[in-house]
């Protein structure tokens, strides 16, 4: 997955996002063909020569101090997640999980979301794969081409565009946690095989990724439409089951009382109805 200068791509991709107003520079003139900010312009802003910020950028300097990093960092308005995805990328290390160890839903995990008949429910690994979900997400997501994984599901399904109503943010977000995964996590083949095949078949999946955003999601309200049951407002909540496997518990509600939290409830229902009981 790892190429010979993601370090330097990231820089270059995140200076060119980098307004020059942000940094109290004049803003962009007619004259300016660089977007974003000059490499120059980054190297006196963090304090480094000219030249040792190319070097950076074009791969030659691999090896930067923490105190450059951290100075990059502030120069591009990095988040803190960002700033340690900079960190990881001068110097990488093994993550605490590899996805191919991740596959196996622990038994309990199972038997609580199916408890929860208003909440849609599932746990997904880095690549977003779906490895357990209860009778509400069955609903919510059933009949969808691609839903066993979420990036798939959102770029290579027409209908996604429908499906979620703020189909740009949450793609644009699950694009972004598939790079952080990618940055700090050891190399997989099969997430650089899903990187490879989204590549080629989305321009959408080129365009977010050529931003190299960097960030997980916690809690957002997520709204979906869904074929049946129309309009759904919800708040979705993402939970680390265990560190070691990278999995997250990824659920969705809506208003105690409310049309949507019935609509859910509806879903499950009938999914259930569909299956005397869930096998993972």
């Amino acid at each position: 997955m790892r190429r010979d200068n993601d370090l330097g791509d990231f820089l270059r991709a995140r200076r060119h996002l980098t307004a020059p107003e942000q940094v109290g520079l004049p803003p962009l003139s007619d004259r300016r063909r660089t977007p974003g900010l000059r490499r120059e312009e980054v190297a006196t802003l963090a304090g480094v020569s000219t030249d040792y910020y190319i070097r950076l950028e074009q791969g030659r300097e691999r090896h930067p101090s923490d105190q450059v990093l951290d100075s990059l960092a502030r120069v591009l308005q990095l988040g803190p997640e960002a700033a340690e995805y900079l960190h990881g990328l001068a110097r990488p290390r093994a993550g605490p999980c590899t996805d191919s160890a991740s596959g196996r839903v622990d038994p309990n995990v199972v038997r609580l979301m199916e408890r929860w008949d208003r909440v849609a429910a599932y746990v997904v690994n880095q690549r977003l794969d779906v490895l357990a979900r209860n009778a509400v997400a069955e609903g919510l997501y059933g009949g969808l081409e691609h839903n066993g994984n979420l990036l798939r599901l959102a770029l290579l399904n027409p209908r996604a565009r429908e499906f979620y109503r703020d189909w740009e943010k949450d793609t644009c977000c699950k694009v972004a946690h598939l790079r952080a995964a990618v940055g700090i996590g050891p190399d997989d083949p099969e997430r650089a095989a899903l990187v490879q095949e989204l590549s080629e078949r989305s321009a959408d999946f080129r365009r977010m990724w050529a931003r190299h955003d960097v960030r997980s999601r916690g809690r957002d309200p997520v709204r979906f439409h869904h074929h049946t049951a129309g309009d759904l407002f919800t708040t979705m909540e993402v939970m680390t089951i265990d560190e070691t496997s990278c999995q997250k518990l990824v659920t969705f509600q809506a208003e105690p009382g409310s049309p949507s939290e019935h609509a859910l409830a509806c879903l499950g229902a009938t999914a259930a109805a569909r299956r005397p009981s869930y096998c993972c």
